[in-house]
């Protein structure tokens, strides 16, 4: 089985794609684009950052600002 995404362009062309699924040749799955968004930022940036202190963030916050002014 693959996984293809499309961008339906005429609403005609869902019909056929109903079509397809009703004789089980495909099966339409809907995915927000916001769902979709979420899961790529995920496994993107999963484990970029290690975790740290609210201390340690502040002080490193504070060393940035200095080099700025």
């Amino acid at each position: 089985m693959q996984t293809i995404t499309i961008d339906i362009i005429n609403d005609k062309a869902i019909k056929l794609l109903q079509d397809l699924e009703q004789l089980q040749l495909i099966r339409l799955r809907k995915v927000s684009q916001h769902a979709e968004n979420l899961t790529n930022w995920e496994y993107k940036y999963k484990g970029a950052m290690s975790k740290q202190s609210l201390s340690e963030i502040d002080n490193q916050l504070n060393e940035l600002r200095e080099e700025w002014e």
